[in-house]
């Protein structure tokens, strides 16, 4: 992710989050490059730089924690989540990640049946973890030999 793509980016998280980040919390995250890593996923004529998706994801010590995911709605179940998912993956084993979590609503089954059919497994919940609307967290994780595996894949 560049700097000129936090405006769509914004207007991505605004359509898809009830508590959309903001611009500050996005520009934070570019000055806190050691830990911090912005992907995006463009689409169409590569020098509009046409916004599909995007993640981040913190890699801290030897794990990886994805941060925020989203995919624009007329786009969703077209592989770019799942493609993002395994970019960040692979970004985070070269940084020396060797195992990855994240959290994610219980209701949100789209993103859970994403990160399962990765190897994400969810380990336990974080009550009222969210707010507007207030929900719990599924906790998901990916192992060490999952994690390996994602990273092997071609």
């Amino acid at each position: 992710m560049k700097k000129e793509d936090v405006d769509k980016v914004l207007a991505i998280e605004r359509a898809c989050f009830t508590q959309p980040w903001s611009r500050n919390l996005f520009l934070s995250e570019f000055r806190s490059a050691s830990v911090s890593t912005l992907l995006v996923a463009l689409w169409g004529d590569p020098a509009l730089r046409q916004v599909a998706g995007y993640l981040v994801f913190w890699k801290v010590e030897d794990e990886m924690h994805i941060l925020n995911l989203a995919v624009v709605p007329e786009l969703r179940r077209r592989g770019v989540a799942r493609l993002l998912v395994l970019s960040a993956i692979r970004r985070a084993a070269k940084a020396g990640a060797v195992r990855a979590f994240l959290e994610v609503r219980v209701s949100n089954a789209a993103a859970q049946k994403l990160y399962s059919g990765l190897g994400f497994t969810g380990n336990f919940l974080r009550r009222n973890y969210y707010d507007e609307p207030t929900e719990d967290a599924v906790i998901m994780t990916l192992d060490a030999g999952a994690f390996l595996a994602l990273t092997n894949r071609g």
